[in-house]
């Protein structure tokens, strides 16, 4: 077996691996951040259904 392609097949394969854990990394602090944005949009209608309960609370329509 020859080293040297050896060497750069393993060489590729820690590039790889690297790039995959790195590019899982940055898809975890997406998810993250979407979460708390998320959670903020929550508690935030919360409170203005706290300061205004009747608001948008009920939805009258005639045709």
């Amino acid at each position: 077996m020859d080293i040297a392609k050896l060497s750069m097949s393993m060489s590729s394969i820690n590039t790889s691996s690297a790039y995959g854990v790195a590019m899982l990394s940055k898809s975890l602090d997406t998810a993250s951040a979407t979460g708390n944005q998320i959670v903020e949009m929550i508690d935030s209608s919360a409170m203005e259904r706290s300061v205004n309960p009747a608001v948008g609370s009920n939805f009258d329509m005639y045709v």
